[in-house]
Order: structure tokens, then C-alpha cells, then sequence
């Protein structure tokens, strides 16, 4: 096609320079994730990597690939590298230079030159000015390497001449001294680098790009997906440490076998019979007591479930059905206007004041004696997911077009027909997608459970909230009772906050009181997993039934 054009990064004949470039960029993610792994002492970083000292790996790949795109920049602007610059890097890389500069420079003449106010002072606003006319005066491909390749180079020269070494500290010295602040290289030198990384990479995928509009989307491109793999990183890191810490105590007694579970017996045409389960998980099966010999979080386990069910069947008809009201009923006007400010207004409450509305509201209403109870809990966490829940479905529900809902009143069916068989089922993945969240919100809530449902810290497993068998039919009003729903039970967050207020806590009762906790962390962490999993196995269905109709 005569009006296709190929581009650096699918053709085949890449030039040289278009390679170092294309090394840069690669260099600086691997800057970034060698710090990040230092940061979670993967790689550590006052020991060796691959025989050296790891600070000086990173100061010289710093160093390198600072002077690297100084050179790169330089070569633009006297045009012995081919590029398409804009006049200028543009005032707000001008302004995020001036400000890194401004730090640097003041760091450097107060900590490294015992410079005075006036003195540090002075060296910042100077290091910032020449920053900001380094940046914002030249091309762009000067711009916006030339500020970029210094920090990094300085960085890296720091790091290489020991001035930041494995035996380094920091004592800033103007904190007081009962709150004195001392700072390392395992804490300091990750830092610096991932910042370094992320600034210096920015501009390599500026200078791969060519600069202009192209190097400008490159940038943006490698700064999104280098902060979206330190989010992951750390997703993941948190999940492995809690698994690591935890997996020990939960699986503590486990054992597969004929007879080797729990009896249970069932009652069936005035008949008992006794299950033995082929499974025998003590700390899933089993309550928290002192005689134990290995304690379970089943109670825990069993409130936080019927939590999240209750709070659910509360929220979801409700902010679902006000949606539809807002969405393709009521006009458009300050009526809607107030609930849409209100809606977000909620949904970013702190948990706290829902528990304290929950514990002056809800708990006195449901017994003569006041108490706090599952049911105070599940309508309390239900007013928490009720806002987000209201907010996706309503903007699912705009995101439909407006051609559907035309389409099928030119066939005349009815307002309602059209909402229940059109919108409703497009809009769908989008409703779920926001119960998903929410329920990963209030699955470990911890705050309003303390002032609302918070049983005993430490629950048999006879203890344990028996909804479905509690539920009583009576000839009066209310004509269903379920003394459950009014009693205090405990959950996985709540239990959790238990043991790490007790701390040793050889008053508890319970064996091995911090192995117990991690176990209860690693438990609530795969029932907020399990419930965001379900959620999207739902959204996935519904999606694909979209389709197929």
C-alpha cells in the first residue's frame, strides 16, 4: 500500500543507532527491575552481583547508559544521528527537571559540603534555574536527554566512587533526637535507581522514537508499563510473603484419608446418619480454643461469607435498581446531579464513619439490649458497597449506545421490556465489574465490624454462625426470626486485628499466637481472591453470552 509506512520498531533494515537506542531503552528496564528486586532483598544490596559489589553494578550501568543518552541527544543536535525534534521538551518536563535539580542540588551543598540555609539554598535555585533553561531553551532532543544522562551519570558516579556505599547511613540532622531518622543503602539505593531508571529511560525511548509526536508516545509508553510491572511486582511479592509466612500453620495436621475427617451427623426422614469426612484440615475445619491442639479460623471463615452474601443481596438490588431509575427514567437535571455527588461523596467515606453510624444506628434497633450482631454487620457493610455499586452501574448502563434502545422502541416494545432484555444484559460485564471491586473492598473491612459485629477473639467452631438452620417461621409479625442474625460472631479481618492486638499474647489461650495470625492473613487473602475470582468467571459469562446473542 503506497500510504503504509514502516516504523523503528517493525522494519528490518534498523541502523546502528537505532539499535544503541533500542539498548538504552532495554537497559533502563533492567535498571528498574534490578532495583526493584534489590528493594525486596532479592538481590542484596550491600553483598556481590556476579563478583562485584552490587552498588557498583548499579552506579556503573547508571553511568553508562546517563552518558549514553547525553550522547544520544548531543549526536541529534549536531545532526549526526537522524532524528525529528520539536523546538522545545516543553514546559512540563522543563518544571519536573527544574524541581528534580532543585532537590539534588540542595542535598549535595547541605549534606556534602555542610553548606548553611543561605549557602544550600543558593546551589538549589542555581542547580534549578540551569535545569530549567538546559530544558526548556534547547531542542528537544537536547532537552531532553542532556538533564536526564546528568542524573543518571551523577547518580552513577556517586555510587562508583563509594560516596554511597555498603557502609553507608544518613542521619538528616534536623529531626529531633527521640525521633532521629537513619537511613541505608538497602533502603536509599533502590530508590535512586528506579527513579534514575524511570527518568533516563524515558528519554532513551524518546531518543529510540526519533523524538517528535512518535518519541513522546514511546516515553509515555515505557514510564506506564515500567510503574504497571512495579505494581505487579509488589502484587506479587505480598502475595508470596504472605503464603510463605502462612502456608506453615495452615496446613499444620492436614492429612487425605478414609476416616481421618471430622464426624458429621445428619438427620434425614427422622433418621441420623454419621459423615465422616475423607478430610481432615484442622485449621479450616476447626474453631480457636485452649484446648486445642491446632487452632482454625472455620467461625471466622463463616462470618466473613455470610458478611459479604449479606451485604451483597443489600447493595446490589438496590444500587442496581437506582440505576435504572437515574439512568433511563429520571431527567436529567440537579436531582440527578445531587445523587451523583452524594454516590461519591460515600463511596469515598472512610470505613470508620460507616462503623460508627452502624454502632449508633443499626445495633441499638435489632435487640431490647443493645449488641452487636451479624445483621448490624451485614447492613452496615452493605451501605459501603451500595455507592460503587450505584456509580458502575450507571455509567455501565450509559456506556450503552443509544442505537439499542432506539432499535427496539421501532419495534415497540415497551420502556421496561427494552431495559430488562437490552440494556440491562449489555451493561452487565460493567455491573459486575464494579460489585467485583467492591466486594474485594468490604471482604476485609475491618473498622466497622470492631463497633458493629465483632464477637469473641477467639471462636469454637460450634460457635460458628448458622444462618441457614436458624431461620424460625412464627404465625406473628415479623413471621421469620433468625436468632443468628442477632447474634455477635467474628470474621476473618476482625479475628485477625484480634491477634495482632494480643500480640505474644500468652493471655489468648491459643498456641503460637503469631504462626496462627499469618495463617488467618493467608486465609482472608484467598477468600478476597476466591470472591474477585468468582466475580470474574461471572463478568467473563456474561460477556460471552453478549456475544453470542
Amino acid at each position: 500500500m503506497s500510504g503504509s509506512t514502516d516504523t523503528g520498531v517493525v522494519r528490518e533494515d534498523a541502523t546502528a543507532v537505532e539499535s544503541a537506542a533500542a539498548a538504552m531503552v532495554g537497559l533502563s528496564a533492567v535498571l528498574f527491575v534490578l532495583a526493584l528486586a534489590a528493594q525486596f532483598d532479592v538481590v542484596s544490596v550491600t553483598g556481590e552481583l556476579a563478583g562485584f559489589s552490587t552498588i557498583a553494578v548499579l552506579g556503573g550501568l547508571l553511568l553508562a547508559i546517563g552518558l549514553a543518552v547525553v550522547a544520544f541527544g548531543v549526536g541529534s543536535r549536531l545532526g549526526y544521528v537522524a532524528t525529528d525534534p520539536s523546538p522545545s521538551a516543553g514546559l512540563v518536563a522543563a518544571t519536573l527537571f527544574t524541581g528534580i535539580w532543585f532537590v539534588v542540588g540542595g542535598l549535595v551543598a547541605s549534606q556534602a559540603f555542610g553548606l548553611g540555609t543561605v549557602g544550600w539554598l543558593v546551589v538549589a535555585i542555581l542547580a534549578g534555574a540551569a535545569a530549567f533553561v538546559t530544558t526548556a531553551v534547547p531542542r528537544e532532543d537536547v532537552g531532553s536527554t542532556v538533564p536526564a544522562g546528568t542524573l543518571a551519570s551523577f547518580f552513577g558516579l556517586v555510587m562508583l566512587t563509594g560516596a554511597i556505599g555498603p557502609n553507608w547511613s544518613w542521619t538528616p540532622a534536623n529531626f529531633p533526637a527521640s525521633q532521629s531518622v537513619t537511613l541505608f543503602p538497602r533502603v536509599v539505593v533502590p530508590l535512586i535507581v528506579m527513579f534514575c531508571a524511570l527518568v533516563v529511560g524515558w528519554a532513551a525511548a524518546k531518543a529510540y522514537g526519533g523524538f517528535g509526536a512518535r518519541g513522546r508516545h514511546l516515553g509515555a509508553h515505557l514510564l506506564i508499563y515500567l510503574n504497571a510491572m512495579s505494581i505487579i511486582a509488589v502484587l506479587f511479592v505480598l502475595v508470596i510473603f504472605v503464603f510463605v509466612k502462612g502456608i506453615g500453620p495452615v496446613t499444620k495436621g492436614f492429612e487425605v484419608g478414609l476416616g481421618v475427617g471430622p464426624a458429621t451427623t445428619v438427620e434425614l426422614f427422622g433418621i441420623g446418619y454419621t459423615i465422616v469426612w475423607p478430610v481432615s484440615w484442622p485449621f479450616l475445619m476447626k474453631g480457636a480454643y485452649i484446648l486445642n491442639d491446632v487452632n482454625g479460623v472455620l467461625p471466622a471463615i463463616v462470618g466473613t461469607v455470610w458478611l459479604v452474601v449479606g451485604a451483597t443481596v443489600l447493595a446490589v438490588p438496590l444500587g442496581v435498581g437506582s440505576a435504572i431509575f437515574l439512568t433511563e427514567y429520571a431527567e436529567r437535571g440537579w436531582f440527578t446531579r445531587v445523587v451523583e455527588v452524594t454516590t461519591n461523596a460515600l463511596w469515598s467515606t472512610p470505613s470508620i464513619v460507616f462503623g460508627l453510624f452502624g454502632a449508633a444506628f443499626l445495633v441499638p434497633r435489632f435487640t431490647p439490649d443493645p449488641q452487636k450482631s451479624l445483621l448490624a454487620g451485614m447492613i452496615t457493610l452493605g451501605f459501603m458497597l451500595l455507592p460503587l455499586v450505584l456509580i458502575t452501574a450507571r455509567e455501565a448502563m450509559l456506556s450503552v449506545p443509544d442505537e439499542y434502545r432506539d432499535a427496539s422502541a421501532a419495534l415497540g416494545v415497551s420502556k421496561w421490556d427494552t431495559v430488562r432484555s437490552v440494556v440491562l444484559p449489555a451493561a452487565m460485564p460493567g455491573i459486575v465489574t464494579g460489585v467485583i471491586l467492591g466486594v474485594g473492598r468490604i471482604a476485609g473491612e475491618t473498622a466497622p465490624l470492631l463497633l458493629t459485629m465483632g464477637g469473641g477473639s477467639f471462636v469454637s467452631a460450634s460457635q460458628r454462625a448458622q444462618v441457614l438452620g436458624g431461620f424460625q417461621f412464627t404465625a406473628a409479625p415479623p413471621f421469620v426470626t433468625n436468632p443468628e442474625l442477632t447474634q455477635a460472631t467474628t470474621a476473618l479481618p476482625y479475628q485477625l486485628y484480634q491477634v495482632i492486638l494480643t500480640g505474644t499474647g500468652a493471655t489468648a489461650g491459643v498456641k503460637n499466637i503469631q504462626a496462627f495470625g499469618w495463617g488467618t492473613a493467608l486465609v482472608l487473602l484467598v477468600v478476597v481472591l476466591s470472591f474477585y475470582a468468582i466475580g470474574i468467571a461471572t463478568r467473563q459469562y456474561f460477556r460471552r453470552k453478549l456475544q453470542y446473542e
